[in-house]
């Protein structure tokens, strides 16, 4: 079974924007924010909840998740391509945040993760090795400076 070329990335962090970042267990030294792909008959919204729960244990619907109605297509790293039917080389991945009161403790899926910090949203966007993940770190920093 084939991956979906669609996915949702969500940035969980704080009021105070510190940023919980994760490390690959399939590639050392990649960091990302939580992020997956859509399985049949799920919107991105779902998929955002879904991943959450799988990645980190909490349960994102007792937070504030937003839908920040903005999406990203990138190519799709040669090395994971295999994951995806023939001929597909592109994702379109939709941006969602969950601020959380503080920082807390997350239960990993080891399969996929094997350590999470919680950094400033500034150190994120230069350890996460996606552009679209900095990307959306930085979408975070301005919607926290114009709110202020």
């Amino acid at each position: 079974m084939f991956k979906t070329p669609v996915s949702a990335l969500v940035l969980i962090y704080t009021p105070d924007l510190q940023v919980l970042i994760m490390e690959r267990t399939d590639k050392k030294g990649f960091w990302q924010s939580v992020t997956g792909s859509l399985e049949q008959g799920e919107t991105p919204l779902q998929t955002a909840i879904r991943e959450v729960r799988e990645e980190t244990g909490l349960d994102a619907s007792q937070y504030d998740l937003q839908d920040w109605h903005a999406s990203n297509v990138y190519e799709i790293y040669p090395h994971w391509r295999h994951r995806y039917a023939p001929n597909i080389t592109h994702n379109t991945e939709h941006l969602f945040g969950l601020c959380l009161p503080a920082t807390l403790p997350v239960k990993l899926a080891p399969n996929e993760h094997v350590q999470y910090q919680w950094v400033d949203w500034r150190e994120a966007a230069q350890r996460v090795f996606s552009w679209t993940n900095v990307d959306a770190l930085k979408r975070l920093g301005e919607q926290h400076r114009l709110t202020l």
